[in-house]
C-alpha cells in the first residue's frame, strides 16, 4: 500500500522543478536563427544574466551543463603551466580543480572540511606565504551542493586584497544564483559561472559565464582557448557566433520565461523566500537530530546553505532505505549523499528554485512519515517545528 499517487515532489538539488510556464514557453516551433525574435531573446537573456549576476561585465551562454561553464572559464583566461589554488569545502571546487589539472594547469588544493565553510584565515595565510605571487586564479564555490555549505565570498576577496594577490577570483554560483545574494562587481569577483537547472528554473542544458574587466584582459593572452568556448568568437557580430553555431532555441525560450518569473517576483523577495524555506527545513532537522541518528552536516548554522540541506545519517542506518520509502510510498524524491565523504552516509533536502511552503512542508512531512514507519530514532514534531517557524517568520 502506498500514498504516492498524485504529483511527485522533486526535492533534489538539481535539476530542480521547472515551472509549467517555462515548459509551455518551450512548446513552440523552431524559428530562424539569423533574424527575428530569437535575436531579441538572446539580447534580453544576456541583459538579464548581467542583472542577476549583478555585473556590468560580459555574459556568455553555452549549450552545456555547469561543467561546461567550468571549462569555458578556465580555458578563456589561463595558460598551460599556470598555477591555481582551489578552496575545498565539499566536492565541487575540487572537481573544478581536477578539470584544470587535465588542461595542464598546476593545481594546489587548500584542504578544507566537508563540514564547514572555507577557513578564510588559513586561505589568507597561504596567500601570504606565496611570496612569488604565483597563483593566477582562485577557484571556490559559493554553495557546495554535496556538503550543503555556503562560503563567504566577500571575505575571500578581502583576504586576496589584503595580501596583494593578483589572482583572478573565480566563483561557482551554480547552486546559489537566483537563491541568495551574489554581487559580482561589488564583491570583486572576476569570473562567475552558473547553470540553468537550479535557481534559474530551466531544464538542464544551458550554462553561463560572466567575465569582468580583469578576466577579459587576461583572456587576450590565454593559451588554452578553444574555438567552442572562446569569448572572442562569441563576441563576434553574427548571432550564431553567440552560440558557436545553432542556438539551443527551445532552452532559450524557456530561459526567457524563467527570467520573467524571477524578475517579476523580485530578487530580494526571491532571496527572502529561500531564507524562509531553508529556515523551515533547518527547524525540522534540529528536532529530528535529538533522536541521535540524523544531524546537520554543516556544524555552524550561519554556514548552512539556503538552497540545500545535507543531513548526516548515523552509521548502522542506511539512508537509501529511507530515501526509497519516501519515494516509493509517499511520492517524494530526495537527494542522495554524493562524494566520498557523503556516499551512503547522508541525504539531501533541496529547497531552491521553483518551490514554495506547501512543497517544502509536504517534503518534510513525508520524510518524517518515513522515519516513523521505518522505526528510525528521531525527535518527533520536526514538521510541526517547520510550520511554527514559518508562522512566526511570516507574522
Amino acid at each position: 500500500m502506498t500514498v504516492a499517487n498524485g504529483r511527485e515532489f522533486l526535492s533534489i538539488p538539481g535539476p530542480t522543478n521547472v515551472p509549467d510556464e517555462v515548459l509551455n514557453a518551450m512548446h513552440r516551433p523552431a524559428v530562424d536563427i539569423y533574424s527575428g525574435s530569437l535575436l531579441d531573446i538572446t539580447s534580453s537573456c544576456h541583459e538579464d544574466l548581467r542583472t542577476v549576476f549583478r555585473t556590468e561585465g560580459r555574459a556568455y551562454i553555452y549549450a552545456s551543463n555547469g561543467h561546461g561553464a567550468w571549462e569555458a572559464a578556465l580555458t578563456n583566461v589561463l595558460n598551460r603551466g599556470d598555477k591555481v589554488l582551489v578552496l575545498e569545502s565539499g566536492r565541487f571546487a575540487t572537481a573544478w580543480g581536477m578539470m584544470a589539472d587535465m588542461l595542464g594547469v598546476e593545481v594546489e588544493v587548500l584542504p578544507g572540511s566537508w563540514h564547514a565553510a572555507v577557513d578564510v584565515a588559513a586561505f589568507k595565510a597561504r596567500l601570504q606565504a606565496d611570496d612569488a605571487k604565483d597563483f593566477k586564479a582562485i577557484l571556490v564555490v559559493q554553495i557546495d551542493t554535496a556538503s550543503g555549505v555556503v562560503n563567504d565570498i566577500p571575505a575571500i576577496r578581502a583576504a586576496m586584497d589584503d595580501t596583494g594577490s593578483d589572482a583572478l577570483l573565480m566563483v561557482d554560483c551554480i547552486a546559489s544564483l537566483g537563491c541568495m545574494p551574489f554581487a559580482m562587481d561589488s564583491w570583486g569577483v572576476d569570473i562567475a559561472v552558473t547553470g540553468s537547472q537550479k535557481g534559474l528554473m530551466t531544464p538542464p542544458g544551458l550554462s553561463f559565464v560572466a567575465a569582468g574587466p580583469k578576466a577579459v584582459e587576461r583572456h587576450q593572452s590565454a593559451g588554452l582557448r578553444t574555438y567552442y568556448w572562446d569569448w572572442t568568437q562569441r563576441d563576434g557580430p553574427l548571432h550564431y557566433q553567440k552560440y558557436c553555431g545553432t542556438p539551443p532555441e527551445h532552452l532559450l525560450f524557456g530561459l526567457r520565461k524563467a527570467f520573467d518569473i524571477l524578475l517579476e517576483e523580485g530578487l530580494e523577495n526571491t532571496f527572502r523566500r529561500h531564507r524562509l524555506l531553508a529556515g523551515a527545513v533547518h527547524a525540522a532537522v534540529d528536532v529530528w537530530r535529538t533522536g541521535g541518528v540524523l544531524d546537520f552536516n554543516i556544524e555552524r548554522p550561519e554556514e548552512r546553505a539556503v538552497s540545500v540541506t545535507t543531513v548526516l545519517v548515523k552509521q548502522g542506518y542506511d539512508p537509501q532505505r529511507l530515501l526509497d520509502f519516501v519515494r516509493e510510498t509517499c511520492g517524494v524524491v530526495l537527494g542522495i549523499g554524493i562524494g566520498e565523504e557523503m556516499d551512503g552516509k547522508a541525504l539531501r533536502i533541496a529547497h531552491m528554485g521553483h518551490t514554495n511552503a506547501p512543497m517544502v512542508l509536504g517534503t518534510l512531512g513525508a520524510l518524517e512519515t518515513g522515519l516513523a514507519a521505518l522505526d528510525i530514532p528521531h525527535g518527533t514534531g520536526g514538521t510541526q517545528a517547520a510550520v511554527d517557524y514559518l508562522g512566526r517568520a511570516l507574522k
